[in-house]
């Protein structure tokens, strides 16, 4: 795999002039984006560094073309490839383990094939749990997203959800991450309490170069998350967090 520093170029905003779409395949990201993060690290850790070029773009600021060239939806990730352009996270990864060399990510035997296929299932459902308890009671009502991941990685042997590494761990430690951030901080919550598995797998994933190079922002997801999902019901320790 290449080496774990890699000089990011700056996120292209509304001043940017396109791509020249010469036949360099591209990936289309945000540095702080968890969907565009999956497949960062995916592309990293399949020693893809080279052969795909990272984009950056600037969320806040998209340049226009971006809408009217690579993603309709105007959002991140998208990739370049092979004069074709690919959206959707999930379905990202899986193209990128399909379609270029490197480390296969996804198992052959069926039944963790299944097991995969569910756990991608349950990925929307985890994120929209735990944000939804940010509003009541985080500890009993996220935790049962948290819950599910823990009695997940009992499953097989190992410390990751297939026992080894998949696209399933890059799929989810996105989220886990910045959730792991935003409630240790917030509500002063440790969302490992009382779960090993889960504990071990964070750790085991931040071993990973090609994942601890893509790691938001810790000061930046707390603002995020403070201005996203900050209403009057919150409880007043997070209502007296700064910016």
């Amino acid at each position: 795999m290449a080496p774990s520093v890699e000089a990011l170029p700056p996120q292209l905003d509304s001043t940017s002039p396109p791509p020249l779409f010469d036949g360099t395949t591209r990936l289309y990201t945000n540095y702080q984006c968890p969907f565009a993060q999956r497949v960062w690290i995916t592309r990293n850790y399949k020693g893809l560094q080279d052969k795909i070029k990272l984009v950056g773009i600037d969320l806040g600021n998209r340049p226009a073309w971006y809408k009217e060239k690579i993603n309709p939806l105007n959002k991140v990730p998208a990739l370049e490839h092979d004069n074709k352009i690919i959206i959707e996270s999930l379905d990202l990864v899986k193209y990128l383990d399909s379609n270029f060399e490197g480390p296969a990510l996804l198992p052959d035997d069926p039944a963790k094939k299944e097991f995969a296929e569910e756990l991608f299932k349950y990925t929307d459902t985890f994120s929209k749990t735990v944000t939804s308890a940010f509003k009541g009671d985080v500890v009993k009502e996220g935790g049962v997203a948290f819950d599910y991941l823990e009695s997940a990685l009992q499953k097989y042997e190992g410390p990751f959800f297939l026992g080894d590494i998949s696209l399933v761990d890059f799929v989810y430690i996105p989220f886990v991450e910045r959730f792991q951030l935003f409630i240790q901080e917030g509500f002063k919550y440790d969302i490992t309490s009382g779960r090993p598995n889960l504990a071990k797998w964070i750790e085991e994933l931040n071993k990973l170069d090609a994942y601890k190079v893509t790691k938001a922002d810790p000061d930046y997801v707390i603002q995020v998350y403070k201005k996203r999902l900050l209403v009057t019901s919150f409880p007043r320790h997070i209502q007296s967090f700064s910016l």
